[in-house]
């Protein structure tokens, strides 16, 4: 079926000139000035994949996660979202805008709560908690385990129907003190770290939790594919999923995907085809492609002093792949049907802040808009 002509041929060259434009903004700065550093704003992967079959286009709300506003009462917080013209909000049920306690003693503050949010048309998409509850520091991982559950009981309360986390990393073995993250099954070490964390501690733990979120209500849980944990890409992910449960899906943060090779639209068709995708962070990652062909890309880094000598960092959305990429990942997440929200993650070294969630929202809102419109 052959795709309707767009009712504007000139909103596209618009937007990608104004989006280019900005690019050659930061790539002037001081941040910006070692070669490979300038070389990366530009997207390695400049084409963007090709979808097949184009589906009823829904408008997928476009929200952020609360951290970056970390600064601001809740109050504020809700009237910045509206000055920005965001839809939705993944709450960190351990920050400031999470009275967690409350929701949990309280019915009548927890609906007070909540209907701050829909006063001003604001979808709470998902409470976050963050953490490793399968350290094996017994202490660490019973305080990581109950954040867990209490958020997994706010978000019943509240209605919110995804709880963001870590899988976790476990020890190697009994003896182990710290998290050990084995990926690669040779030499016999490491195989044998791999069966004891997967057999013994990981789908255990799992099968609990996600017979947790089953007995609130069906909460769905979305584990963030994240280097360091044992959970990294999709198909650790699926493999947890299918040992643990449905209520086992991904948060897709294509930043942490990107340096691995990941093609983003296969990623969210692959997750997306099993229905498990419950959740999407939206940050964007640049590769240089000098240091990545000296170092490979394991050499990640992470504030601007260290860019000279990176391989990847994280950036706003549309400063590490182009317009037209994050158009045809927006396209895929409506071709799978996603129900969740696209939630602005900030961690940009040197669009920081405010000024990251306002670029990566410019980029998201106008791609939306154009596929709308198709």
């Amino acid at each position: 079926m052959a795709r309707k002509p767009r009712s504007n041929p000139l909103s596209r060259r618009r937007f990608l000139a104004a989006t280019g434009g900005m690019l050659a903004q930061i790539a002037s700065g001081p941040a910006a000035a070692p070669t490979g550093a300038r070389r990366g704003f530009e997207a390695i992967n400049a084409e963007a994949p090709t979808l097949v079959t184009p589906s009823a286009q829904r408008k997928i709300p476009i929200g952020v996660f609360d951290p970056v506003f970390g600064h601001l009462s809740l109050d504020a917080l809700l009237d910045k979202l509206q000055e920005l013209g965001l839809e939705a909000v993944e709450i960190a049920s351990a920050g400031p805008h999470c009275p967690l306690q409350d929701i949990l003693d309280d019915s009548a503050k927890a609906r007070a709560w909540k209907k701050k949010f829909d006063d001003k048309n604001i979808r709470i998409g998902a409470l976050s908690c963050h953490a490793n509850p399968v350290h094996p520091a017994a202490k660490i991982a019973g305080r990581d385990r109950e954040a867990f559950r209490r958020t997994v009981t706010a978000a019943e309360r509240v209605e919110v129907p995804v709880v963001v986390t870590f899988s976790g990393c476990p020890a190697g073995s009994q003896a182990d003190r710290v998290p050990n993250r084995a990926t690669y099954a040779w030499s016999a070490c490491f195989a044998q770290a791999l069966r004891y964390q997967w057999d013994e501690v990981l789908i255990p733990y799992w099968k609990e939790a996600a017979a947790l979120a089953r007995q609130h209500g069906g909460r769905k849980v979305a584990l963030e594919m994240h280097p360091n944990f044992s959970v990294y890409n999709p198909k650790t992910l699926v493999r947890l999923r299918e040992a643990a449960g449905e209520e086992v899906g991904a948060n897709c943060d294509l930043s942490h995907l990107f340096w691995q090779g990941c093609d983003p639209v296969e990623v969210i068709r692959f997750l997306g085809n099993q229905g498990a995708l419950y959740h999407a962070h939206m940050k964007d990652t640049v590769l240089f492609k000098d240091n990545l062909a000296k170092y490979g890309v394991l050499n990640f880094v992470f504030e601007a002093k260290d860019l000279a000598e990176g391989s990847a960092t994280f950036r706003a959305v549309g400063y590490g792949h182009s317009a037209e990429v994050w158009k045809e990942i927006v396209r895929a997440y409506m071709d799978v049907g996603f129900e969740g929200i696209l939630s602005i993650e900030n961690e940009d070294p040197i669009l920081s802040g405010e000024v990251g969630v306002e670029r990566a929202a410019y980029v998201l809102k106008n791609v939306r808009a154009e596929l709308l419109a198709l």
